[in-house]
């Protein structure tokens, strides 16, 4: 088995990676993004695990947490990266960039697929990406008895009153969260969000595959410090970034020069 790099993810060989596409329609990656050389760590699963995020730039903090939500859940995880969010600031790279890291982040770990369809959907139509209306289609792409979770961050979690029609989520899907270091799992100053969940903490990850909604569960992985913000606040001031994403994603923003990183001499 190859030897990652010190404080990178295991390099767990997967499916072979799949042949340059055109990159020149606003988002080329196809419409099904389910790859059948991707298996399903418990085949016998009914969830269906939905990882959504900027993801600007993928680092490995992100793979992290999506492998242990593989490993922990049993499913399948597609990471759904956002159009421009409405209530974050716009992203520091292209929709097409992102879609292009995160398709060469995944293309050697098995368990781990990309869905474009917020970008898709954005293209489109020019609306605001909310996450109501991803788990609206979703819902009904997949039917009513299909068990869904939505993974996102602690930090996204706390804040999760602040999204369009947050309340309707429950109904929609479960939620895993994943915690982050320096953001503890505090709804103290969320009291709206503290009074919905209420009684939703399920007993134990098996929950989830057997209701199609409205369950939460806390992931358990070990606490990376990885953050999109810090790669970026890395790359504009000339620090050591290389070692926070995957080498290909690396290349990648050298040869795209995103967030302020120099072309690199020849």
């Amino acid at each position: 088995m190859p030897v990652s790099p010190a404080g990178a993810l295991p390099v767990v060989p997967g499916p072979r990676s799949p042949a340059p596409r055109s990159y020149d329609s606003p988002i080329p990656i196809p419409e099904s993004q389910l790859h059948p050389e991707s298996p399903i760590p418990n085949p016998q699963s009914r969830l269906h695990l939905y990882y959504g995020g900027t993801f600007d730039p993928i680092h490995l903090g992100h793979l992290a947490i999506a492998c242990a939500a593989r490993d922990e859940l049993g499913a399948l995880v597609h990471l759904v990266p956002a159009a421009d969010p409405p209530h974050r600031p716009a992203p520091g790279a292209t929709a097409v960039q992102r879609a292009r890291m995160l398709e060469l982040a995944l293309a050697d770990t098995p368990g781990l697929v990309l869905d474009t369809r917020e970008l898709r959907r954005a293209s489109h139509g020019g609306a605001p990406s909310y996450t109501v209306d991803t788990l609206r289609e979703l819902r009904a792409q997949l039917g009513p008895a299909t068990p869904i979770a939505w993974l996102l961050g602690a930090d996204a979690f706390v804040g999760l009153s602040s999204w369009h029609r947050w309340e309707a989520l429950f109904e929609l899907a479960h939620f895993v969260v994943a915690e982050r270091p320096g953001v503890p799992l505090d709804l103290a100053e969320a009291p709206q969000l503290a009074q919905a969940v209420q009684g939703r903490w399920a007993a134990s990850a098996g929950e989830l595959g057997t209701t199609p909604a409205g369950r939460l569960w806390r992931l358990h992985q070990p606490l990376r410090g990885e953050s999109a913000s810090a790669v970026r606040s890395r790359i504009a001031t000339g620090g050591d970034w290389q070692a926070l994403v995957p080498p290909s994603v690396a290349a990648f923003i050298a040869r795209e020069c995103l967030y302020g990183s120099a072309q690199p001499s020849s």
